[in-house]
């Protein structure tokens, strides 16, 4: 699986894209993929002269052609915006490639677009629609780690999570690149894993290289554990951080255990009632 990210790209192009990107069509003539520039970009509905400025230096390449080398050739975007993975992509990576949208400001600063839980389900089943990402609300941070990379915030619905994370508290997450998910996902973290028909936020153990799975586990230990086929994953992103709406005053936290003491106390005395009764019963029939 895989996201192509165009704005992304857009805001950090330079001459180390450009530099990237010729190391692909050098290796690709090298490999034998192409017989000569010109068909390289004749291959890509790009003008052979205007291709030759940009092997030469003498301009960037376009975020258009990118988009039309990562399609036609199987150029991997990871590597060209960050040096990192293979010059190229494997089949199955390319079979699931697709737009990731992000939001920008005038600036072209991104924002972080939040997910609210009636949201969720149409994000898990429209994440190729652009103008549903966009219609989300969107916030900044203040933080230096959310001016870099794509992040994303979700709501967080039911219990499943208790006592780390509340039903209302909403996670902010940064993006992981698929190619990425075998080596970097890291067992007991925290993640939101979006499938083909849900979101969900849960602790993960990776079982990639030898199960293609991963597996799912809740805080609240009334949820079982369960495993998920990669192939299944659209999205995983990291919880960074967790915002809560509101913290009770320490007069209502005191109430609260109070009120749970005392239930807890009427529960141990019916308890204590029916074994009495119990030992009554059994002590009667020995009797007999």
């Amino acid at each position: 699986m895989f996201r192509f990210d165009a704005l992304l790209i857009y805001s950090i192009m330079n001459s180390i894209i450009t530099q990237r990107f010729i190391k692909c069509h050098d290796q690709l003539r090298e490999d034998g993929r192409v017989r000569s520039s010109r068909q390289f970009a004749i291959a890509l509905d790009y003008l052979p002269q205007s291709l030759s400025e940009i092997l030469k230096g003498r301009r960037d390449v376009t975020i258009d052609l990118l988009k039309k080398a990562v399609e036609v050739y199987k150029i991997n975007p990871v590597y060209i915006y960050t040096g990192e993975g293979p010059l190229f992509m494997s089949e199955e990576d390319h079979k699931h490639f697709r737009v990731l949208t992000i939001v920008t400001n005038v600036q072209d600063d991104e924002r972080i677009v939040h997910v609210p839980v009636p949201a969720q389900a149409g994000y898990a089943s429209d994440l190729s629609d652009p103008t549903f990402i966009q219609d989300l609300p969107t916030f900044t941070l203040p933080d230096y780690k959310y001016k870099v990379g794509t992040h994303r915030s979700f709501d967080v619905a039911g219990d499943s999570m208790e006592p780390t994370l509340f039903e209302g508290d909403k996670v902010v997450c940064s993006f992981l690149e698929p190619t990425l998910w075998e080596s970097s996902m890291k067992d007991n973290y925290v993640y939101v894993i979006v499938t083909r028909g849900d979101i969900v936020v849960k602790r993960v153990f990776n079982k990639i290289k030898d199960q293609r799975k991963i597996e799912l586990h809740s805080d609240n230990e009334a949820y079982s554990p369960y495993a998920i086929n990669i192939s299944d994953v659209q999205e995983i992103w990291y919880v960074r951080s967790k915002i809560s709406p509101f913290l009770p005053s320490p007069q209502n936290i005191i109430r609260y255990m109070r009120e749970e003491v005392m239930e807890l106390k009427k529960t141990i005395q019916k308890q204590t009632e029916l074994i009495e009764q119990l030992s009554r019963t059994v002590e009667g029939l020995a009797r007999k």
